[in-house]
């Protein structure tokens, strides 16, 4: 009876869920907007797409002059190396005839991932067209930008893409392409607030930024300020929208493409400057490889491709002074983006005033649109859920295996065992995971690529292995030392070895004894899973958490992430009341059975 309770509230707990998840996929937004008109089933926006020289834009008018005063070029090259006389085979590529590059998927649209899954963007649009024009294949990964500088530097990628400003500073750790881009710095802060300029920015302001970028760089080097650092864009300007920060600096791209009338935040001031342009980040001592990208760079602008995909993808006015490729490269033809901007600007309504949004409003837009829900869920189920289970499975049994000879190296008699043991776990507990993993990934990597193809997957499984193996030892030691000495006393007494009762009667209760410790554990390595993305994965790799940051940054809304936590939350709450029932059971035993009366007086008669 015991057993059929609890079997019945898992499966309805399990079914709630589940039901939970479903409803959110098929339910519909009834999108209230400030003047209380409303669009069913609305279709969320595409960040991730081209959008075409009719959204052209001119230059902006509200500059800080002093940091936008033109400085010398000293990095442009004169001129390139002619495409017939660049020899692939003498690139440096990690796979001979294939670019390998890392990128990230939250920053469109010059850097994302598509509905379809593909790393897209302009940068990437470029760089696909540049290695059709070597003859190369490409090959995209997607990684966290703190680390992608790092993973070129130590050639587990070929190339990073992801809109780099080249500075000094970084120009010690990788080299870089002639220019392909420009950026502006974008101050965002609250519309109609007291952050007007860049000037305004003190001390006591939080000011949000995306860790590693340059803006990063810009506020603590440049303004002498210590900012809040974010992982991301969007989660930055979630931050600013519902008011944790006062102002967030970024790229002009990512910021006019997230910011509404209706957020209640504005653009109140750009920069640029000449000096620092945007490139693509190669190995510093690969100048064969930096040499014919800039070859490639330079026939794309010739032939019209780069004006082209300009076009479609960043339609704005070139700055004064700022031309693509090496100073021997043509001078695009582009379309008159200030006419274009400008013909919009008189033909488009007058704009009315919005008012903006309630604090919780702006929650349940960041965080509960329903059709962002439905729009996320088959892509979690379909690539994001089977990869994380691969690695929490993988890392699960190999950490249990590991674990348990640590446990019992830790008991050892012998000190040769016991403190290696015991060092091996005090590093693995010690240390963050994010480390750890990185350490493996990029330390081991290149090591054992041959082995692993340049593929980091499996490497990831077997951080998180090691990882798991440091505290699943701890439990099994401290299960095992929880049994009485009675039992190997017992056990001795009746002629067993050491080594037998510790196999047949010390081991199996301490086992038993941490279970729900050891079910904590695989939970725990079920979430940490979303920390292999630091090393580099291909679309079609990515585990929960990393599909829901990449439909989050295609629709700068923060609704799949909640998504993508469902489906955790699926998985692990329903696994934790499975373990607490066979604890349960392995505790108290089963449930006795009452005979009914008709049983009982068969077995009182036969007695």
């Amino acid at each position: 009876m015991l057993a059929h309770r609890v079997g019945r509230k898992f499966v309805v707990l399990v079914s709630t869920l589940l039901l939970a998840v479903l409803l959110a996929s098929c339910g519909t937004s009834d999108g209230g907007s400030s003047n209380g008109s409303s669009s069913a089933a609305a279709a969320p926006t595409e960040l991730c797409s081209p959008p075409g020289v009719d959204s052209a834009s001119s230059t902006p008018t509200n500059f800080d002059a002093a940091a936008a005063a033109a400085t010398e070029d000293r990095y442009t090259t004169p001129s390139v190396t002619p495409l017939d006389r660049i020899d692939t085979s003498q690139l440096g590529l990690i796979t001979p005839g294939q670019l390998t590059v890392g990128t990230l998927s939250d920053a469109p649209p010059s850097i994302c991932v598509d509905g379809s899954g593909t790393y897209t963007g302009y940068d990437n649009e470029l760089l696909k067209a540049v290695a059709a024009k070597l003859g190369l294949q490409i090959n995209f990964s997607g990684t966290e930008f703190s680390g992608l500088l790092a993973q070129v530097a130590g050639r587990r990628f070929d190339v990073g893409s992801s809109s780099i400003t080249t500075t000094d500073e970084r120009r010690n750790t990788v080299g870089f392409t002639n220019g392909y881009d420009f950026g502006y710095f974008s101050l965002v802060a609250k519309a109609g607030g007291p952050i007007t300029a860049f000037e305004n920015l003190g001390p006591d302001t939080r000011i949000g930024v995306v860790q590693g970028t340059v803006q990063d760089d810009y506020v603590v080097n440049t303004l002498g300020l210590d900012p809040v650092k974010f992982p991301d864009y969007n989660t930055a300007y979630a931050n600013l929208r519902t008011g944790q920060i006062d102002a967030w600096v970024a790229p002009s791209q990512q910021a006019e493409g997230l910011v509404k009338p209706e957020d209640g935040t504005a653009i109140t001031q750009n920069t640029f400057s000449l000096n620092n342009f945007v490139g693509w980040a190669v190995a510093r001592d690969n100048q064969p490889l930096i040499d014919a990208l800039n070859s490639g760079l330079d026939a794309i602008i010739e032939d019209g491709t780069w004006a082209q995909l300009y076009s479609d993808w960043v339609p704005r006015e070139l700055p004064e002074g700022f031309k693509p490729g090496s100073k021997a490269a043509p001078q695009p033809e582009l379309p008159d983006f200030a006419a274009i901007a400008a013909e919009n600007d008189a033909t488009a309504p007058a704009a009315q005033a919005v008012a903006p949004k309630s604090t919780f409003e702006q929650l349940g837009d960041t965080f509960f649109d329903w059709n962002l829900y439905k729009q996320a869920l088959p892509d979690l189920l379909k690539t994001g859920l089977p990869n994380t289970l691969i690695l929490a499975l993988a890392s699960g049994i190999i950490g249990t295996v590991l674990g348990m000879l640590l446990a019992l190296a830790g008991l050892s008699r012998t000190r040769w065992l016991r403190w290696p043991a015991r060092v091996y776990t005090d590093i693995f507990r010690g240390l963050p995971a994010v480390v750890i993993i990185l350490v493996i990934g990029l330390g081991i990597g290149p090591v054992v690529s041959g082995l692993t193809g340049n593929n980091p997957y499996w490497l990831g499984a077997v951080a998180l292995s090691l990882l798991a193996a440091a505290y699943i030892g701890e439990i099994f030691r401290s299960g095992i030392q929880s049994v009485e000495k009675g039992q190997i006393e017992a056990a001795r007494a009746l002629g067993f070895s050491y080594r037998r009762s510790m196999r047949l009667v010390v081991v199996p209760q301490g086992v038993r004894r941490v279970l729900p410790a050891l079910v904590n554990q695989f939970i725990s390595l079920i979430k940490d899973s979303s920390l292999i993305y630091f090393l580099g994965l291909l679309a079609t790799q990515r585990e929960l958490f990393a599909v829901g940051r990449d439909l989050n940054a295609q629709t700068g809304n923060l609704s799949p992430l909640v998504a993508a936590g469902l489906v955790y939350l699926a998985m692990t709450v329903p696994l934790t009341h499975l373990v607490n029932y066979i604890d349960k059971r392995l505790r108290v035993g089963k449930a006795e059975q009452t005979l009914d009366p008709v049983e009982q007086a068969i077995v009182v008669e036969r007695g």
